[in-house]
């Protein structure tokens, strides 16, 4: 907040509130500090020439000594005697680039003075205005003028100027501005300055003088010779005014607030510029939210109603102008209003809900503060048109953007314009988030995969931008869950809006790098909305990429053929991940032909995905499916049955390698368990399964028996289908139960002694823990059978010493079997 007492040099205050623009003073750069002792010499060397009325070059760099020492520099009476003195005489010849420093000098010693001398003032804008008529003709340039309104306006700033000398200072410098503003475009890193003079002319003006400064503030970007129009130029209007604003509020200085108001917030000039009134509103707005202090002034109200109407004003005719287009005007005065309307309401705070604010917020996000598809767009034309690569520095600009750090505090005020908002206005706001998800989606994929790793560094900036715009999604979607999913809303439309949020979600899900609480709250209420209803659920399960869409590449605006893998395609898998991990939570109310039209070949196809955490996903989707329907339903069961066959073909052959055995594991026990007893799925199954087994064994026939001792290495694959049968001969029905055990028992007989002896272990323990009284005794006999004919099994390598140690081996596993049942 501005504060006259401890602004002591306004336009280092303006500089520090927008950020990243260079500490100059008169287009000097900032130099280091000089001691005292090089002060001291400067003072000693400017008086020195004076008294013997030469001015020497060494006197510049003396000047320039100083003027690096801004910060710790105090100017007292005599020393701006001194520069008064080598400024107005006549005896020699300064050079041009002196004058802005003598200026700037007096500039430190009119306000760091507490209390400057009246007379001196005086004398002062005497010399200053004579320098102005005889040399600044001739001798013209930006940082001369700037450092001239500068001076002119701290001057009419002080307390204890006289009437007449504060009219002359505010007369010249109007002057300086309606005629030489084309020199601020010459060097627009004066700007700061200029607004600066401007500032303090504008806390002592009255009448026709503010008028005037007025005029200049709010006029001279839109003339054709006039300086560019910007984002820190704006935002330095929007201090400049809450510094100005604050000090007429503070002293009570009624009659300056009318008059400001009506100049600026009132109907405005045609050639005042819609940017600089949106930030004259707007720190009017910041100005007025720390005046209050218990006081309740009635015209501080007065004067917030006004710029809120305003910036709404401004809004509408902005709309008007565009005919309400959010996505087709590139005109940069248009870009540059919706930067400034929404770093207007950032840096205000709230406002009353304004249908043109709101769209206007709307379109700024979209196309400013995360303009992807601008960029995909531009990106795309490099690449089909020449082959080039998109230079990545406009993207760092914007990343590196005043507009784009302030995203989240320009999304909070949107959130807080739609809660308030109409129902029309609510409804295409919404729609344009929804479909700006999808381009988003669609955008980047293309980029991703044309640009296919040849500029990382491009794709990671891009992503930044992506992340930020999931952000900004999310807390929108919260906003929208809390204003729809209520009951002054029916359930249908509930559950439309919350399809809604969930398709667009899956198309940002690439971009979600972090655990967001608003983005894990709104999952939970729209999933607990569409699971309650099975139009719902198809209506979302639908939405999902088909299988063809999964596999084919489709870009008919590019001249280029591209080979398509659908696997590389990382922005596609994480969206059908964000499906395979959502619909569980509906698959109780999917119908099974939706499931089997729709899931399940996306679902088998990303069970070949190289990415574990991906296949995984997929099997537990089938693990989900295969545990619905607690009522049976033919059409369900049958289904059942079908995707058993190709579940078990698609899981073997990636296995071992891209199939994840814990993934295949849980699928395999949900299969058994869930489909009817004696089902010849799970027949099927088995016999894949040991067949497997098998193939694995015959391509380990080479490995020695001592190899076998750890199941490391080689063996491991084959160790854990052996251990998954085991562990179903606990879970099939009994009427397969006989030909597990028989096809299980073959397989054992395979292995090599080391391998019998570590798998019948396991079984003796897996049974000897069991409590099914039906299938133990079977079991017990069975594994009596099975110990027995290991130990009379010869082994590829016959010694008799092999043959008594497999006996022995043999013998101690039906005596360990005995004891432990």
């Amino acid at each position: 907040m501005a504060r006259q007492s401890n602004t002591l040099f306004l336009e280092q205050w303006l500089r520090t509130n927008v950020g990243g623009i260079n500490q100059t003073v008169s287009g000097h750069p900032s130099a280091p500090s000089s001691s005292a002792r090089a002060i001291i010499q400067a003072w000693s060397e400017l008086r020195d020439s004076l008294q013997n009325q030469t001015f020497h070059p060494h006197i510049l760099q003396s000047l320039k000594t100083l003027l690096n020492s801004q910060a710790s520099l105090h100017v007292a009476d005599p020393q701006a005697k001194l520069l008064l003195s080598v400024l107005s005489s006549q005896s020699f010849d300064r050079p041009p680039e002196s004058y802005p420093i003598l200026l700037r000098l007096l500039y430190i010693w009119v306000r760091k003075s507490v209390r400057p001398s009246a007379a001196l003032i005086d004398s002062a804008v005497d010399v200053i205005s004579r320098i102005f008529a005889t040399e600044y003709g001739s001798k013209k340039s930006p940082s001369f003028l700037a450092e001239g309104i500068l001076i002119l306006g701290a001057i009419s700033f002080v307390p204890s100027v006289s009437e007449s000398s504060k009219i002359a200072c505010l007369e010249l410098l109007c002057r300086l501005l309606e005629k030489d503003y084309q020199l601020v475009r010459l060097g627009e890193e004066i700007i700061p300055d200029v607004l600066a003079g401007i500032g303090y002319a504008l806390h002592s003006s009255v009448d026709v003088l503010l008028v005037r400064v007025l005029d200049s503030l709010l006029g001279i970007w839109g003339k054709e010779d006039g300086p560019r129009s910007t984002v820190p130029t704006a935002l330095m209007i929007l201090h400049l005014v809450e510094w100005v604003v604050s000090g007429y509020i503070k002293s009570r200085s009624l009659k300056k607030i009318e008059a400001f108001s009506q100049r600026t917030l009132g109907p405005s000039e045609a050639t005042y510029v819609p940017f600089a009134l949106v930030m004259v509103a707007a720190g009017v707005l910041r100005a007025s939210r720390y005046t209050a202090n218990g006081q309740g002034l009635e015209f501080v109200s007065i004067l917030r109603i006004s710029a809120e109407n305003q910036i709404a004003f401004v809004a509408q005719q902005f709309i008007s102008d565009t005919k309400g287009s959010i996505n087709s005007d590139n005109d940069p005065s248009s870009s540059l209003l919706r930067q400034c309307l929404s770093l207007a309401l950032a840096r205000s705070g709230a406002v009353s809900f304004s249908a043109p604010v709101l769209l206007c917020l709307a379109s700024a996000l979209l196309r400013e503060i995360f303009p992807l598809r601008h960029l995909y767009m531009q990106i795309l034309q490099f690449i089909h048109n020449s082959g080039s690569e998109f230079g990545i520095s406009e993207i760092k600009r914007h990343l590196d953007s005043v507009l784009f750090k302030e995203a989240g505090v320009i999304t909070g005020v949107f959130c807080n314009q739609y809660a308030s908002a109409d129902e029309e206005s609510k409804s295409f706001v919404e729609s344009l988030i929804w479909n700006y998800c999808r381009e988003v989606y669609s955008g980047h994929r293309q980029v991703a995969l044309l640009l296919n790793e040849r500029n990382n560094e491009l794709l990671v900036n891009l992503e930044k931008i992506a992340e930020s715009a999931f952000l900004m999604v999310a807390v929108f979607a919260l906003a929208v869950t809390k204003q729809r999913l209520n009951s002054n809303f029916s359930q249908e439309v509930q559950r439309e809006h919350s399809v809604r949020i969930l398709v667009s979600f899956s198309c940002l899900e690439y971009f979600r790098r972090i655990r967001l609480p608003e983005y894990m709250d709104t999952i939970r209420r729209v999933v607990a909305c569409v699971q309650e209803n099975e139009s719902a659920c198809i209506s979302f399960v639908e939405s999902m990429p088909s299988y063809v869409d999964l596999t084919t590449w489709q870009d008919f605006s590019s001249k280029q053929k591209m080979e398509y893998e659908w696997s590389k395609d990382e922005v596609q898998t994480a969206r059908v991940l964000f499906y395979v991990r959502v619909i569980p939570t509906c698959i109780e109310l999917l119908p099974a032909l939706a499931f089997r039209r729709v899931v399940a070949p996306s679902m088998f196809l990303y069970m070949g995905h190289p990415n574990e955490k991906v296949a995984r996903a997929s099997h537990s989707m089938f693990v989900a499916f295969m545990s619905s329907g607690k009522e049976p339903e033919d059409e369900r069961v049958s289904l059942k049955e079908q995707l058993v066959f190709y579940y078990m073909q698609r899981s073997l052959e990636g296995y071992p390698g891209i199939t994840p055995f814990e993934g295949m594991a849980s699928g395999v026990a949900a299969l058994v368990r869930h489909l009817s007893a004696g089902s010849p799925a799970t027949y099927y199954c088995i016999h894949c399964l040991v067949d497997k087994a098998n193939n694995l064994l015959g391509d380990l026939t080479t490995l020695k028996d001592d190899e076998w001792k750890n199941w490391q290495g080689g063996p491991e694959p084959c160790k854990k289908i052996l251990e998954l049968l085991s562990h179903l001969i606990s879970l099939v029905d009994i009427k397969v139960l006989p030909a597990l055990m028989k096809s299980l028992a073959q397989l054992i007989i395979r292995l090599p002694k080391t391998g019998q002896i570590m798998v019948l272990n396991e079984l003796y323990a897996q049974v000897a823990e069991s409590d099914d009284v039906t299938r133990k005794p079977t079991l017990v006999s069975w594994l009596q059978s099975l110990s027995y004919l290991s130990s009379q099994a010869k082994t590829e390598v016959s010694t008799s010493k092999g043959r008594e140690s497999k006996g022995n081996s043999a013998s101690s596993g039906t005596i360990e079997l005995n004891a432990r049942l």
